[in-house]
């Protein structure tokens, strides 16, 4: 019976491990030369809660304010005018930064920009600082 030693007819099926067994020889240094520092504690000095300061209180309910589409201002659903609005802005900013109710403004799709804008200029004329915008589309 005559052998074939693969000399050139056809390919190798052997697989050669040699590469292998090196990378994993590599990989198990590794990992034996961190495991034991991933095992030793570091201490850590937390700042602790202070029993004498007050907890915050729940913030205020937000202020919901509605422009529809022909330009007409709705304060939680209440309409008023113009002047009637930064006065109720004004009363707002009255109040310290913590008291302040969030000034959500939903304006309709169609509404010009000069009226957003309009409001946003009374806004920050009066100091109020807590504004976000609604989608009104969303809802």
């Amino acid at each position: 019976m005559a052998f074939s030693t693969g000399s050139g007819k056809g390919p190798m099926a052997d697989i050669n491990v040699t590469p292998l067994v090196d990378v994993m020889l590599v990989l198990l240094i590794i990992f034996m030369i961190t495991a034991p520092i991933m095992t030793h504690k570091i201490k850590i000095d937390l700042p602790q809660p202070n029993p004498n300061v007050i907890p915050p209180t729940n913030p205020p309910d937000p202020i919901h304010l509605k422009i529809d589409q022909s330009g007409a201002y709705y304060w939680n659903d209440t309409p008023v005018d113009e002047s009637a609005l930064k006065e109720q802005i004004h009363v707002i900013s009255l109040k310290s930064d913590a008291e302040q109710n969030e000034l959500q403004i939903d304006a309709a799709d169609a509404v010009p920009y000069q009226d957003v804008a309009r409001v946003l200029a009374d806004a920050k004329s009066y100091g109020l600082t807590k504004i976000s915008f609604m989608d009104s589309s969303s809802q």
